[in-house]
């Protein structure tokens, strides 16, 4: 849809998100299977279905605003803002919206992904914290000692994307608990000029950030519903 407005070419392949696509949609189908043997009347297999679902539409969305991202950060030639054409400034600004809309959605996958597990696996994080997150569901792996080659494989992918994480966590909490992130620089910038002119942040290192966060999420997805595929199997054998 993005790709559309901004005037380029279809996406011809999901690259990178096509392992955890192809997986949350073979899941999907098995719990469909599921539901059409009538063993479902309180509708829990009919919720995983609707939230894996949610999942892959809510990771072609995370793609896209990665995109479109990156696309209007190529744009961005200048150092300072103040040198730059209205035309820049008005791509700068698209840049800066497109990228808090990807890592916001980058935790929100993330968030969603353990809400899934923590049901399927009967993990009642919710105990130990009310408002918990996909952090808090893997150690909640760990605390009751279950499901520990998933823990393991998500816990080793967590790791792997450790420093772009960290880096996107604090532009998140920065968007949503302080004030906008630019805004942020802009007043450290100033305080560390004279004659103040702020210089832009690294646009293109935070691009990089965005696009393995991007993969981190692919990774995790397509893990977490390789086992999945594989529990559910197993169970509708029994």
């Amino acid at each position: 849809m993005l790709r559309m407005l901004l005037g380029q070419p279809p996406r011809a392949e999901l690259g990178m998100m096509q392992g955890a696509a192809d997986v949350m949609k073979r899941v999907r189908l098995q719990i469909e299977q599921r539901e059409k043997k009538g063993n479902d009347p309180e509708h829990t297999y009919r919720k995983y279905e609707i939230w894996t679902q949610g999942l892959v539409v809510s990771l072609d969305e995370l793609e896209q605003s990665v995109f479109a991202s990156g696309f209007f950060a190529d744009k961005v030639k200048q150092a300072y803002q103040s040198e730059m054409s209205k035309q820049e400034e008005a791509d700068y600004h698209r840049h800066i919206y497109f990228y808090k809309n990807g890592f916001i959605r980058v935790f929100s996958i993330l968030d969603k992904l353990g809400t899934l597990m923590n049901a399927l696996f009967d993990l009642h994080t919710e105990r130990a914290k009310a408002h918990f997150s996909f952090f808090t569901v893997l150690r909640q792996f760990r605390y009751l000692s279950v499901h520990m080659a998933l823990m393991d494989k998500l816990n080793g992918i967590k790791e792997q994307y450790k420093e772009p994480l960290n880096s996107l966590r604090k532009m998140r909490n920065i968007e949503i608990h302080y004030m906008n992130m630019e805004m942020q620089d802009d007043l450290w910038q100033r305080d560390q000029t004279l004659n103040g002119k702020v210089k832009l942040e690294d646009i293109q290192q935070k691009q990089k950030d965005l696009e393995l966060g991007y993969q981190m999420a692919c990774e995790t997805l397509q893990a977490a519903f390789e086992y999945i595929e594989v529990i559910l199997r197993n169970k509708y054998h029994k």
